[in-house]
């Protein structure tokens, strides 16, 4: 599955059926959060078959069969909460490639109990993984025009990295960034605001993998 279809097919999904993640799929999961800590810096961690991070209001009405999810974690820095979203995107659309369904919870969980689970580090949110009752569906929008310019005639490349940026889960669907683009040179403005760095680096993900990141360099 190519990236691109990964990013398109993935939608929020909140309710998961009762259904373990296969332990070669699991060990897949792993590997690659390893490699991402060790790239990004960052300590997300994997819990399975756990139940800890929703309380039992939340499981009713908003997080029915949550089982399985990332605790996206680390060192406390200033570009933290960027790496997290960087990372958490790659992971999030490598689930999708291996049949999984996901969901970046930032503020409706436990966090007290998960903190617990990474001592000394930091958490940012969480995301829900699993095989889902549903596959979702694709979230309400903004258009190519309203989040971004290109100067001048703008390339292929520039286009697709764009609607794969639109593809991005952002905190309560904001999509509050705005892409610039002059030759190979791109830049991304994010309004502050809640999760406001994770979501800069989930969309910076995204447009990347649109785009190619062979096409441009970040200005």
């Amino acid at each position: 599955m190519a990236i691109t279809k990964a990013m398109r097919e993935r939608h929020t999904v909140r309710r998961y059926a009762d259904k373990p993640i296969p332990a070669d799929i699991v060990q897949k999961l792993e590997e690659r959060i390893a490699l991402d800590n060790d790239t990004y810096g960052t300590a997300v961690k994997l819990m399975v078959d756990d139940a800890r991070a929703f309380n039992a209001a939340l499981k009713l009405v908003l997080a029915k069969g949550v089982r399985n999810y990332l605790i996206l974690s680390g060192d406390d820095a200033p570009d933290l909460e960027e790496r997290l979203g960087w990372c958490s995107a790659d992971i999030m659309l490598y689930a999708q490639e291996l049949g999984l369904n996901s969901w970046w919870v930032g503020g409706t969980f436990s966090r007290g109990a998960v903190s617990k689970l990474v001592a000394g580090k930091k958490v940012v949110g969480i995301v829900a993984l699993g095989y889902g009752a549903t596959q979702g569906k694709p979230h309400k929008s903004k258009t190519p025009d309203q989040v971004s310019e290109y100067k001048g005639e703008a390339p292929i490349w520039f286009k697709e990295g764009v609607e794969a940026a639109l593809l991005a889960p952002t905190a309560l669907n904001r999509q509050a960034f705005r892409i610039e683009g002059e030759g190979n040179r791109v830049s991304i403005i994010y309004e502050k605001g809640a999760f406001s760095g994770a979501d800069l680096g989930l969309v910076k993900y995204h447009f990347e993998a649109g785009a190619g990141k062979g096409n441009f360099q970040w200005a």
